[in-house]
């Protein structure tokens, strides 16, 4: 078979379509034609108007723009502009909206000109209802929100990108395809080799010569971009460099990032392969204040060596001073909440008069253990603030009846029916392999036929028939047991553990897209916060950031003990200062060891080894100082960098949902 048949696509749909209108359809598009010659040299080959993301689940939030392709040279960007709102309330077409997006988030999604090979893959979905949209990811494994195709366009889209790159479809889903530039005859041949997960090669094409996309055509109806005449290529063409990677290595990328998942397996695992004692911090600073873990992380000859090695190595200042930040905004811990405080939060009925001052008494201090059942519910949003002792009350009794009916669906299957039911049987083995591994070593847990474990398991299952669409996970387990040990009640643990995944479900979404929108964040958080420390991230091919994975997958629970993890969720629980607070203590980790992680120049699998050997050795009480003095020295950037409705914020209630459910069959 020769090369080009390997290769194809004429059996799609869409491409069929588009090789016999040929290039030419592109030129139906709304506001532009093809062959548009911008300046610079540049040429317009594709744009489509009304390409719209949605931010949030409220219509009117939906943000619309311009899609466009432009040629530049033998290179070709991708670029995404919003449309600029006008005085009436109206964007730049002409529709209205009765709550226009603030400008903060309307530009934070601005695509002002992506190579297209740093691009991995382009997901198409076509819903049987609503409109057709794609996702565009990009080598590092991250992605953009939708975006939704309002007027069509899609197969044109995908058209117009054969003709000037060359594409592959996946063969593991016939809707991705793999993006790569045709000019590189060495990235064309490792495409046909159609390895798993295969990522685009830069081409190295020089891109001195950069572009404007801000032409007098689209500088009248969009913004966002400066129109200044000189070179606004976007970040990602000032960063593409003259080097190919190598495909075992993404290969290796792959594998490793699974490491970072959240079994006790995965743990395992990892620890057999990267066995070796865990090295104690390397500036004196971080041995002054994690004295306590000095003794029990002794530095043996090798890795002396190692350090000696790495203070020849010249790191980057912190631009922000770090180790000076906590004495100027991180707030000293408090005691836990005790009885008679938490008294006199509620008046006579049971209500909480001050919310706001109960969420800050907690963030500070935590809850006394003793509490914890009464004040974490409150926190999860499983009782409102406003509630009355009464309520309450009757609030248990229903949602008891109401937890025991859905239990009895699954607890009524006969063998004979799941036999018939593989989702069912497949789920249920699932669960039974992870509970009987979790938090074993907690007194709570431990022992042969220990009935919590059991209960463990039927929240577990109760839960995936609850919600049937998200089902159950591996790290659903991790995230339920502490809820469990506080509540001991089978039906209110499962209710908190509901109000809990409204939060972090969208962790375990199938596609990933809560995990990538967090990591995405999350390099946006270290680029301003410490912007040496992400280009040292850049230059080592660790800009994706899975190395945190597991951090933020199961928000810590692996990396402190089972005490310190219960204070650490309560402070996360209460969104006091941000309700993203976990990236910055992502952030906070980091910092605090990034002389070691710059001055050993480590890669990718080095970082990913030494980040998992971090579970037990974070100091708790100094991170939350130093995420809190991060939180408040990014105060509006930071939440900048943070889109809307990005986990672990609480879901926006809709009457039936404003826009339509995307295709869960992919």
């Amino acid at each position: 078979m020769q090369e080009a048949d390997q290769h194809d696509l004429s059996d799609d749909s869409d491409y069929a379509a588009s090789q016999q209108q040929a290039i030419g359809s592109v030129v139906r598009c709304d506001s532009a034609k093809s062959g548009v010659s911008e300046p610079g040299g540049s040429e317009v080959v594709y744009s489509k108007d009304n390409v719209t993301i949605h931010p949030s689940q409220y219509a009117a939030e939906r943000i619309r723009g311009r899609l466009r392709l432009i040629k530049q040279d033998s290179s070709l960007f991708m670029s995404w502009i919003p449309y600029k709102p006008s005085i009436d309330g109206a964007d730049s077409v002409g529709r209205h909206s009765d709550l226009v997006p603030i400008e903060k988030d309307r530009y934070l999604y601005t695509i002002k000109a992506l190579p297209l090979g740093e691009v991995r893959s382009i997901r198409r979905h076509t819903p049987t209802l609503g409109w057709q949209y794609i996702i565009v990811v990009l080598s590092s494994g991250l992605a953009y929100p939708p975006f939704y195709f309002y007027s069509g366009g899609v197969r044109e889209f995908l058209g117009t990108l054969k003709q000037h790159v060359f594409i592959v479809r996946s063969a593991e889903d016939p809707n991705v395809f793999l993006v790569n530039n045709f000019q590189d005859p060495l990235q064309k041949s490792l495409s046909s080799l159609e390895l798993p997960r295969v990522v685009s090669i830069a081409n190295g094409t020089s891109l001195h010569n950069s572009i404007s996309f801000a032409s007098a055509d689209n500088s009248e109806q969009l913004s966002g971009v400066r129109n200044d005449g000189s070179s606004s290529i976007s970040e990602y063409g000032s960063r593409q460099k003259h080097r190919s990677h190598d495909p075992t290595r993404d290969i290796s990328l792959h594998v490793l990032e699974k490491f970072s998942m959240v079994t006790k397996f995965a743990r395992e695992t990892t620890s057999s392969l990267f066995r070796e004692n865990h090295i104690n911090s390397i500036n004196a600073y971080e041995k002054k204040q994690q004295v306590r873990y000095a003794e029990d992380n002794s530095i043996d000859s090798r890795h002396k060596d190692e350090q000696a090695a790495s203070d020849k190595v010249s790191v980057a200042s912190d631009p922000l001073e770090f180790d000076k930040l906590p004495l100027v905004w991180g707030k000293q811990r408090e005691r836990p909440l005790y009885l008679e405080e938490w008294a006199a939060f509620l008046d006579s009925e049971g209500r909480v008069m001050d919310s706001k001052a109960l969420r800050k008494r907690v963030f500070y201090g935590g809850v006394d253990h003793d509490l914890r059942k009464e004040v974490w519910k409150f926190l999860l949003g499983y009782h409102e603030y406003d509630s009355t002792y009464a309520e309450r009350e009757y609030l248990a009794a229903v949602k008891k009846s109401e937890y025991e009916v859905i239990k009895s669906q699954w607890q009524s299957i006969s063998p004979m029916q799941a036999k018939r039911f593989t989702k069912f049987r497949e789920r249920k083995g699932l669960i039974e392999k992870d509970v009987v591994r979790t938090d074993r070593s907690v007194p709570y847990y431990e022992g042969d036929e220990n009935p919590h474990v059991a209960v463990l398991r039927d929240i577990l299952l109760t839960y995936s028939f609850y919600n049937f669409d998200l089902g159950y996970c591996q790290g659903m387990s991790d995230l339920l047991s502490p809820v469990l040990y506080v509540m001991e009640d089978e039906s209110e643990s499962f209710w908190c553990f509901v109000a809990l995944m409204e939060r972090l479900g969208p962790n375990f979404n199938r596609d990933q897209s809560g995990m990538h929108s967090q990591l995405l964040a999350l390099s946006k958080l270290v680029e301003i916060l410490d912007s040496p420390l992400h280009n040292y991230f850049k230059q080592a091919d660790c800009l994706n950031y899975f190395f945190c994975f597991r951090w933020i997958l199961i928000q810590f629970k692996r990396e402190f003990e089972y005490d310190q993890i219960m204070r650490l969720w309560e402070v996360l629980w209460t969104h006091y200062l941000s309700e993203h607070f976990h990236l910055y203590l992502c952030v906070a980790i980091l910092k605090r060891y990034r002389k070691r992680i710059m001055g050993e120049q480590m890669d990718f699998d080095t970082l990913l080894k030494f980040i998992n050997e971090l579970s037990g050795h974070i100091d708790l009480d100094y991170s939350l100082r130093d995420a809190e003095a991060l939180c408040a020295c990014a105060g509006e950037s930071g939440a900048a960098c943070i889109p809307p409705g990005t986990p672990p914020s609480l879901p926006i209630e809709t009457d039936g949902g404003l826009y339509p459910q995307e295709d869960d069959v992919l």
